[in-house]
């Protein structure tokens, strides 16, 4: 899979002469957050960066979504953090999709690009800096993470996309896959993130309905996705929030390939209050 994009254009202001039409929606079952939305006037600044900005493309909400929270982060030159998780309880997982940064986790230093994925773990020592030229754009994915007695904690991953083949899924002919940068049968690790790549013509055959939360980044492309009881036309830079159980699928008309960064969480009981 070459020449790969990673959508990543934010900010500006619309113009006064801009229609209110859009096809962002929230629901009970979904939102769809499409990228005409991530301007100057939604970004948000976070204690003990400096040099950034953030889009928060979800949250969790009593009723909805409640497992994670995602940003969108842009970091200029110089800029950073020393201090950048409040949380003891959160693990992180970051995706770039523009520029470079360095990662510091106890003490070792990780050079990341576009295309390349972090998992940190809850608890951990990191900083981050943008040491190039150029603005660093990266998703950043943040979940409490749930412990497992006699189950030890899952360890740091600095990978790249490019370190990871796109496994396809059965009776597809390869036109629909999955890249995986966490072991999907290492239950140390209670969420994944992936990249989910349908070439033109591809199609998500069922109404999936599970108990996993999901968020999608649209990388790539476009596509028709059907949430809910609803069919929505979805591009590169569009966001959607699925709470668990929505019914999902997909058709990717092209004339590219469709692809998108999913999360979803996994291996744990669930919570009984």
């Amino acid at each position: 899979m070459n020449n790969r994009d990673y959508y990543s254009k934010l900010g500006g202001l619309p113009p006064q002469t801009q229609l209110l039409s859009s096809k962002a929606v929230f629901t009970t079952a979904y939102a769809v957050i499409p990228r005409s939305v991530l301007t100057d006037i939604v970004s948000s600044v976070l204690p003990h960066w400096t040099g950034t900005r953030a889009w928060v493309l979800s949250r969790p909400l009593s009723g909805f979504s409640e497992t994670f929270s995602q940003y969108v982060m842009e970091v200029q030159p110089g800029g950073g953090s020393d201090r950048p998780e409040p949380d003891k309880r959160a693990e992180a997982v970051l995706f770039v999709v523009e520029g470079g940064m360095t990662v510091e986790l106890d003490g070792v230093s990780h050079t990341l690009r576009a295309g390349s994925f972090a998992y940190l773990p809850a608890g951990s020592a990191w900083r981050l800096k943008n040491d190039g030229s150029a603005p660093a754009i990266f998703h950043w994915i943040r979940k409490a993470f749930q412990e497992v007695e006699g189950l030890e904690p899952p360890p740091a991953i600095f990978t790249h996309e490019d370190e990871h083949p796109v496994a396809a899924m059965p009776d597809t002919d390869g036109r629909w896959g999955t890249t995986r940068f966490i072991d999907p049968a290492d239950v140390r690790y209670d969420m994944h993130v992936t990249i989910v790549t349908l070439e033109p013509g591809a199609v998500i055959p069922f109404m999936e309905t599970h108990v996993m939360e999901h968020g999608l980044y649209v990388l790539e492309g476009k596509a028709v996705y059907r949430l809910n009881e609803d069919w929505v036309e979805v591009e590169a830079g569009d966001f959607m929030w699925l709470r668990a159980f929505c019914p999902q699928a997909c058709y990717a008309g092209g004339p590219g390939r469709f692809r998108y960064l999913l999360y979803k969480d996994v291996n744990r009981h669930m919570t009984l209050w």
